[in-house]
């Protein structure tokens, strides 16, 4: 604790080094101004993303145990010019914005989310069938806009790791759960993937995706569980002549019967997904500016309202269920921590974004607008599903969310196509390597600590790009069928 807190008084001593030798003028400037920086100002973003991705694989021990303090030392990096540039105020109220109005209605969510959803325990042996298989990703594919990725995937991914255990070949299946639960389900509420609420926070209606993309969300889970059944009959068949899953249970010989313990907190989802109902239509005018960022009464309410949720969960549910179910604080510390780091190294992007084509991304507004100024959506959905992949989708969406002008009540009418567009490459193409989103990697290694022997980074983008990319060409080469049809 002590080396700890020696560490941020330090951090805050420097900190406050900085501002003082500032020039007193750079505490007027008020805004921050994307047009005066360049490329360079990105690259601790840049620098923060390529540390997530190719940590754990190049220095994993050291990554566990310092994330946190590089994530900070990325985000310093990308603050630090900023006060030279545009002033300390300038750069608190930029920082202040991002925390408060970016960032904590985020983690919060996600937060409470990973807290209610580990206290479901299902218990009981399922035998690993494809059909039961499919049925528990169909099942997960429903629950995610509703629960959540983070809370459909923390509930099935153990009982679907313990029935296919036995099985040889297994590595698949937990692949098109990453797939379908931990990405494309969540694509029809702010409640079902990171990006999606990032997009509600700024403006977007509760249920506009769900109105707008669910003919096309439909259409991908269905091929992509049709793929998957025709996958895991075959690798079913070819384990054993009489198609058998794996031994018979232990000690009776009787299968013990499905059973969901801590349903209480199946209450409290429902009382998560109430709290952003109302903040969505509780408007009553009431704010507070910090530095320039307005608080709305009902977003802070609706935060006040998720952890209390979360902390009934942990008072109402037993000990015991948690560690059935191998629940541990450590996920959602790392996400908090690199996410935290995300949301400070994009304030600059952000604001280059912000300049349009006088700012240093002009290239990119370019590639994704015709020359009358109209956006190419087929770019857009390309653009923001790569860039999620390996860049985390939430970020990404917020970038292209400013890079299309981010009103949106524009996007959501004159421009709907766009805002499709960004919405399905951020949620659909997320699913393409173990870093997309936040629950890819935690099911990842549940399913490795559970013994089952998952593809490395690039063995992982390997086999979800042969799925996935075919499927998207689709959806990129047939825009006027009318199933696969963008506005």
């Amino acid at each position: 604790m002590l080396p700890r807190r020696l560490a941020l008084r330090r951090g805050s001593v420097l900190i406050t080094a900085i501002l003082a030798l500032l020039p007193q003028h750079a505490w007027a400037a008020p805004v921050l101004d994307g047009a005066a920086m360049r490329w360079p100002y990105a690259l601790p973003f840049a620098g923060l993303l390529l540390s997530i991705a190719l940590g754990p694989l190049l220095f994993a021990k050291f990554w566990h145990h310092h994330y946190g303090k590089i994530a900070a030392a990325w985000s310093l990096l990308a603050l630090a010019p900023l006060v030279i540039l545009a002033g300390s105020m300038a750069t608190l109220a930029a920082l202040v914005h991002a925390m408060l109005a970016e960032y904590l209605g985020f983690i919060v969510l996600l937060f409470s989310l990973y807290v209610v959803a580990g206290g479901v325990l299902i218990t009981g042996d399922i035998k690993a069938t494809p059909a039961a298989n499919a049925g528990i990703l169909a099942l997960g594919t429903l629950m995610a806009s509703i629960v959540g990725t983070t809370g459909a995937a923390m509930i099935l991914i153990r009982p679907l790791v313990r029935a296919n255990r036995p099985r040889r070949h297994n590595a698949h299946v937990v692949i098109f759960f990453i797939i379908l639960v931990a990405n494309v389900g969540g694509a029809l509420s702010p409640l079902g993937d990171p990006p999606l609420f990032v997009g509600f926070l700024h403006g977007v209606d509760f249920f506009w995706t769900t109105r707008t993309i669910w003919l096309q969300t439909a259409v991908v889970a269905g091929l992509l569980l049709g793929i998957f059944v025709a996958i895991d009959v075959w690798r079913f068949r070819s384990e054993s002549p009489r198609g058998d899953a794996g031994p018979a249970p232990s000690g009776t010989g009787l299968a013990e019967p499905v059973r969901i313990r801590g349903l209480v907190n199946l209450v409290l989802i429902a009382a998560i997904v109430a709290s952003l109902l109302a903040s969505a239509m509780w408007k009553p005018g009431i704010a507070f500016d910090i530095l320039g960022t307005r608080m709305e009464l009902e977003d802070i309410a609706r935060n006040a309202a998720l952890l209390a949720i979360a902390a009934l969960s942990v008072w109402l549910t037993p000990d015991e269920h948690r560690q059935a179910n191998g629940f541990t604080w450590e996920p959602i510390r790392e996400v908090a921590k690199l996410f935290a780091g995300i949301f400070v190294a994009i304030i600059p992007v952000i604001a280059m974004l912000d300049a349009g084509h006088h700012g240093a991304f002009a290239w990119l507004l370019s590639a994704v607008t015709a020359p009358d100024g109209t956006p190419r959506e087929v770019a857009y959905f390309w653009f923001t599903g790569l860039m999620s992949a390996f860049l985390d989708n939430a970020p990404t969406y917020l970038l292209f969310f400013e890079l299309a002008g981010g009103d949106p009540q524009v996007l959501m009418h004159e421009l709907s196509g766009t805002l499709a567009s960004i919405s399905m490459g951020a949620v659909y193409m997320g699913a393409l390597t173990y870093i997309g989103n936040a629950p890819n990697f935690m099911v990842s290694s549940i399913a490795s600590e559970n013994g089952i022997e998952m593809p490395s980074f690039f063995g992982y983008l390997l086999r979800a790009g042969a799925v996935l990319i075919p499927l998207f060409l689709l959806l990129t080469l047939l825009p006027v069928a009318p199933v696969l049809h963008w506005h």
